[in-house]
């Protein structure tokens, strides 16, 4: 896999913790530099841990399926896109009532946030991908990104959250599609 598709599958699954820190970055009453840290941290950890995760498990499943793998990974990537376009329409202004700075809350929200990557970390393993440079590039842009989310939350507010909740999900459809294109052009 080269590495602007890495990095483009890293943009895409950190949407949901860069809108979720944008959130954050809203409720939280003074905001510092520590707390766009801590937030950060816990999204980049999270993000970088499930592919691994995944990837585990894929290795496991990899030979009784490899026959069918570039679908269950076209399949996989579509669903989690086209479960963030959905759930970018149901977002609603909910996320004030919560103290994200928490730690069982930082728990829920970089749980939540990291599912989806743990359905690309077994796309990873379906298609014989090294995990080791993906988690790196999925921790360091999810962390990043959560990071300037907080700290710009206030001045953005609500009306990109939901915008780049469908961004993140055009990205993982487009990535998809891409690896269902080139296999079955490579494929006989």
């Amino acid at each position: 896999m080269d590495f602007l598709t890495l990095l483009l599958i890293a943009f895409g699954l950190a949407m949901d913790a860069f809108a979720v820190s944008i959130s954050n970055g809203i409720t939280i009453q003074r905001r510092r530099a520590n707390h766009a840290l801590r937030i950060g941290i816990f999204f980049g950890f999270f993000q970088a841990l499930m592919p691994l995760i995944g990837w585990s498990a894929g290795m496991n499943l990899r030979d009784l399926i490899s026959g069918v793998d570039h679908w269950i990974a076209f399949g996989l990537l579509t669903f989690i896109g086209c479960k963030m376009i959905y759930e970018s329409k149901k977002m609603d202004g909910r996320g004030k009532e919560t103290k994200p700075l928490n730690l069982p809350t930082l728990l829920v929200l970089s749980v939540a946030t990291s599912i989806d990557a743990l359905a690309v970390g077994i796309s990873f393993a379906l298609l014989k991908i090294s995990i080791v440079t993906p988690i790196i590039v999925i921790g360091v842009v999810t962390f990043v990104l959560s990071f300037l989310g907080v700290l710009t939350g206030s001045k953005i507010g609500h009306f990109f959250e939901k915008k780049i909740e469908i961004l993140g999900g055009l990205i993982l459809i487009g990535i998809g599609i891409k690896i269902l294109i080139e296999h079955l052009l490579v494929s006989p």
